[in-house]
């Protein structure tokens, strides 16, 4: 698929008429959505809003179908099979709902395979964000487990002889990010699951920045749990999924309890509901669910072998303008390599957040500060960068603009006397 794809559905995105002439290089953050993801949502508001899974009206049976085939649309779209997909509040809920019920498996409340023991080890990278290391820290205090992890280089960039190095026989979680939402370095998903499976350990595989940008097969890359996003996905807010193997969301205690999610309950115990539904307690986000379905939908047409192609063509480019910047140091893959289409960087001499500011006088928007990866940035160096992301509506009449601005910005604040 030809780069154009960027200007050919940019017409379908409400947000660029409402905004004409800017520049939105924050996908990595939120994506922008197309009118029939929109319009999907408030129909179901307006036309077969009401409580799933609840009582046997006619309302509640149409409702129902609708959150149903929403996930059965999510599910299909990443390669997930037959209740293997949890609906979650975001990604980050779906990490902790991973924590959570291994450390209650680790306090013995049932899912053997997942309780952890002092001495046991957790293993994460240095590169992730907050939301794939957080959840982990306070499992290994809860359990008496130790949290390891793998460095980076000076580029921010992890190898698989690096986590080789780390991981022993004792690890019993690897946790991983399929795509650096600073870097944009690509995981070697493959070797990564080789290595922990040599070890007996499970795999968690942050796919936030992956299942929006490439093609994302879920039981093909052989992880054994997977989280993601709808607002990074032209869905909406308030909605993830987590994605884990059948056999093992039925062992693993869910995080939440309350109604709906269960099958016998009397005053001394439960007992639950095989997945997916043992995780979902409480009134579910019925009509995000819908809108994360037809998000999945709309990809599925665009085709996520054209968005890759349009994506890493775009990737490049970004990488080019920002390497072309004089006084810009680019973190991540360097020039030529394999890397999502977003780009971090630190301008000499000016703050990531007056690099924001000055850009988005520009009518350019950007992401700055330390991405929710503080450990990363550290490593690098720097307290905060600014990041450019792109998604399928990008252009490269849009990454031009980045650049002129960029060439501007040590000029305007006195940083290159």
């Amino acid at each position: 698929m030809p780069i154009s794809l960027g200007s050919a559905v940019r017409t379908e995105f409400p947000y660029f008429d409402a905004h004409p002439g800017s520049v939105y290089l924050d996908s990595g953050a939120t994506s922008q959505r197309p009118a029939r993801v929109i319009d999907a949502e408030a129909d179901f508001v307006r036309s077969d809003y009401a409580a799933v899974h609840r009582g046997s009206s006619m309302a509640t049976g149409e409702a129902t179908w609708a959150f149903e085939n929403a996930r059965d649309r999510v599910a299909g779209f990443v390669g997930a099979g037959e209740r293997e997909l949890v609906w979650t509040s975001n990604a980050t809920d779906a990490l902790n709902v991973i924590a959570l019920g291994m450390a209650d498996a680790s306090l013995g409340l049932g899912g053997d395979r997942f309780a952890l023991r002092p001495g046991d080890e957790i293993v994460v990278t240095e590169a992730e964000h907050h939301a794939n290391l957080l959840p982990w820290q306070r499992l290994a205090a809860k359990s008496g487990a130790t949290l390891r992890w793998v460095p980076v280089d000076a580029l921010g960039l992890w190898t698989i002889d690096a986590l080789r190095e780390v991981v022993t026989a004792r690890t019993r979680v690897i946790a991983f990010g399929h795509v650096s939402n600073v870097t944009g370095l690509i995981a070697p998903v493959a070797d990564v699951v080789a290595v922990a499976r040599e070890v007996g350990a499970l795999t968690v595989l942050d796919a936030c920045q992956s299942v929006p940008h490439m093609p994302v097969d879920v039981a093909a890359l052989g992880v054994d749990f997977a989280v993601f996003s709808s607002h990074k996905m032209l869905g909406p807010t308030g909605i993830g999924a987590l994605y884990g193997r059948a056999e093992l969301l039925d062992e693993l205690p869910p995080a939440r309890t309350g109604g709906s999610m269960i099958t016998v309950v009397s005053m001394e115990s439960a007992e639950f509901l095989p997945a997916p539904h043992r995780f979902e307690a409480g009134t579910q986000p019925v009509s995000q669910a819908v809108g994360f379905g037809a998000a999945a939908e709309y990809f599925g047409q665009v085709g996520m072998d054209a968005v890759w192609a349009h994506e890493s063509e775009l990737a490049q480019v970004l990488v080019d303008t920002v390497r072309g910047v004089p006084g810009v140091r680019l973190f991540g893959p360097p020039a030529g390599e394999r890397r999502a289409a977003l780009v971090s960087f630190a301008v000499d001499g000016v703050h990531a957040h007056d690099v924001g500011q000055f850009l988005d006088d520009k009518a350019i928007t950007v992401r700055t500060g330390h991405h929710c990866a503080q450990p990363l940035h550290r490593a690098l160096g720097t307290p905060a960068t600014t990041r450019a992301s792109a998604s399928i509506y990008t252009t490269r009449d849009d990454i031009a603009a980045l650049g002129a601005a960029l060439s501007d910005v040590r000029g305007f604040f006195g940083a290159d006397r």
